[in-house]
Order: structure tokens, then C-alpha cells, then sequence
């Protein structure tokens, strides 16, 4: 059992996953600011308000992510290097058109739901309730905004 009553080899591959996620949300945060700094068109001032609220709540998130990772006992990965090399939400270059970002948050949103659903179904396994309580919280949330962002495209 490791300090917080969790079976320790349960732990370690929760570790595992998060830092995998932990990844993806870095990634997935830097493709955001990119937005909200290069975007154009029409839909401005919009687009760049809700970018800044969405990075906003995305660095919360990783933050959250790697202070549960050192709380199972681990240590959050911590280098672009790394994050690259194992996220599947994959770097946005000069993304200019509101629709592309938007079409790029919901395809990195299914990436980060079906990475978390993996999480807290790992976390109910293992008797982690803080763990599936943050990836449900998380799924919560990005449903409904999947459902906005859907939306606006129409």
C-alpha cells in the first residue's frame, strides 16, 4: 500500500495514465493559446475572449493533473520532449480560421474524454476515489462543451 492507503502497483500505472494525460493537456493548452493569439476573421473578438476563458481552465487542469500524479507517488512529467513524444493531441500551426480551431478543440476534447473514461474506470479498479472524482468532474465538463463548440458550427 503506498501513503494514501492505494495498492501500490495500482497506483504506479494510474501514474502512468495521467502523466500520459498530463501530456495531452499540455499540448492541447499550447494549440489554445495559439488561437487565441492568431486568430482572424469575422468572429474575433468572440473567438479570442473564449480561447483566453479555455486556456484559462486548461491550465488549472494541468496543474490538478500533475498535483494528483504526485500525490499517487509519482512524478509528473515535466518536459516539452517528453510531451511530445507521447500525446495524441498533436501540435496546431498557425491556425488562423475560427472554425479550424474550433474543429481542432473537439477533436482534442474526444482525445482527453476517452483518455479520462480510461482513467476513471482504471480508478474505480484501484479504490481511487480523488482520481475518479477529478476525471469525472473533467468528462462532466467537456461533454457539455463539446456540445457547445458542436453548436456553433452548426
Amino acid at each position: 500500500m503506498n501513503k494514501i492507503g492505494l495498492n501500490s502497483e495500482k497506483a504506479i500505472a494510474l501514474v502512468r495514465e495521467l502523466n500520459d494525460l498530463l501530456s495531452n493537456y499540455q499540448l492541447f493548452y499550447m494549440n489554445v493559446r495559439g488561437f487565441h493569439w492568431n486568430i482572424k476573421g469575422a468572429n474575433f473578438f468572440e473567438l479570442h475572449a473564449k480561447f483566453e476563458e479555455q486556456y484559462d481552465d486548461l491550465v488549472i487542469k494541468v496543474d490538478e493533473v500533475a498535483e494528483r500524479v504526485l500525490t499517487l507517488g509519482g512524478v509528473p512529467t515535466h518536459t516539452f520532449e517528453e510531451y511530445l513524444k507521447v500525446s495524441d493531441i498533436k501540435a496546431a500551426h498557425n491556425i488562423t480560421d475560427g472554425t479550424e480551431a474550433i474543429k481542432s478543440l473537439l477533436e482534442s476534447f474526444s482525445i482527453l474524454i476517452t483518455k479520462q473514461r480510461n482513467i476513471l474506470e482504471a480508478a474505480g479498479d484501484a479504490g481511487d476515489e480523488g482520481t475518479g472524482a477529478l476525471m469525472s468532474d473533467y468528462i462532466r465538463e467537456q461533454e457539455k462543451l463539446v456540445w457547445m463548440y458542436s453548436a456553433y458550427l452548426g
